[in-house]
């Protein structure tokens, strides 16, 4: 029986929801938005996060006069797999998104709230639904990087950090040997596949050679493919890993070449469905997987911890703890591997 198989037939009833605003400013020109969504029933509550990038759809969400309606839409008792597939005719957009992609990030916020609030309701976790064991999460953390002070001063909070970095085709030479004598860059996402956000990179040759090279051993995340790149990527391929793309098992096998890596993320996905056969589809052709961070500021967060820890614990998980995204990180933060304790529904702690 497949994972979501064994998911779909959970009973669910849903009575009613709540929204909460997470906001944090890591820097003065950055504040990163996000709703956590909540749905309740039978006394119990579960979570899911809506990691939608756009200060002002998460503003729209927290103002639209629709409660009401929306416990409407939601409300009644089903089984899981009932549910998701009845978000299919439910709009989850007061207004239109400022970007499509966002409407799948919705969607799992939803949807993982919903899966949460089953296995909270039926007293037990995914890992018990799925007969799955729980293991220490090992984990990157994901930084900007301008200067070395940045990496400087992860270290000396976590003196065995490791890190996926996302090279810039401003970094001189010193910063590219700097950062690779360092030999703790585990991913370096060249962000390829990226259009139209704050950090799209273009395909520079010069900037893939030059990161495949100052960081021999870690994984090429993005890397668009063009006939200018593909001298540089195919004597790598066995590195390559792709993100940005991957929404399903379609794009998986629509790859440029047979992947060994992949980053996943589930708000990308959309469906709890698709993520999971996605996971499985992976596993069973021996293709390497690690879980990735779209900087949740609530239960999202503990979300992808969990996965990573039942699927992909050993691998460089982008799920570090969001404390360490804080420009003066606080000195007691877990270290990796992490620990996963107390899981309860589809999180933890």
């Amino acid at each position: 029986m497949g994972f979501y198989d064994r998911l779909a037939d959970l009973p669910l009833v849903v009575e009613g929801h709540d929204r909460r605003r997470h906001e944090r400013s890591p820097r003065p020109e950055f504040t990163r938005a996000t709703t956590e969504l909540r749905l309740r029933g039978l006394g119990v509550t579960g979570a899911g996060e809506d990691v939608t990038y756009e200060t002002a759809d998460h503003d729209a969400f927290a103002a639209a006069d629709d409660a009401g309606a929306f416990d409407a839409a939601l409300a009644g008792e089903w089984t899981f797999g009932e549910f998701a597939a009845h978000l299919d005719d439910v709009e989850l957009w007061p207004e239109p998104p400022e970007r499509e992609v966002s409407r799948d990030y919705r969607r799992w916020a939803v949807e993982s709230a919903a899966l949460d609030l089953a296995l909270r309701q039926a007293g037990t976790t995914l890992g018990g639904a799925l007969d799955r064991s729980y293991d220490p999460v090992r984990f990157v953390v994901s930084t900007r990087v301008e200067s070395m002070d940045r990496i400087e001063t992860l270290l000396d909070v976590d003196p065995d950090a490791e890190f996926k970095l996302d090279p810039e085709p401003d970094w001189d030479d010193a910063l590219f040997a700097a950062l690779g004598d360092t030999g703790r860059v585990r991913i370096a996402d060249l962000k390829g596949y990226y259009e139209g956000t704050t950090v799209d990179v273009p395909a520079d040759p010069d900037l893939y050679r030059r990161t495949v090279e100052a960081f021999p051993d870690a994984v090429i995340e993005d890397a668009r493919w063009t006939e200018e790149t593909r001298p540089i990527l195919e004597p790598e391929a066995d590195r390559l890993s792709w993100d940005a793309p991957i929404h399903g098992v379609a794009d998986v096998e629509a790859l440029p070449v047979e992947p060994r890596w992949l980053n996943v993320k589930p708000s990308r996905f959309g469906t709890v469905e698709s993520l999971l056969e996605c996971i499985e589809h992976c596993l069973e052709r021996g293709i390497s997987l690690y879980g990735g961070g779209q900087y949740e500021l609530g239960a999202g967060r503990s979300h992808l911890q969990v996965l990573a820890s039942l699927f992909y614990p050993e691998t460089p998980n982008d799920v570090a703890p969001s404390d360490y995204n804080e420009t003066e990180p606080p000195r007691d933060l877990p270290r990796s591997p992490l620990e996963i304790e107390e899981p309860a529904g589809l999180g933890w702690g």
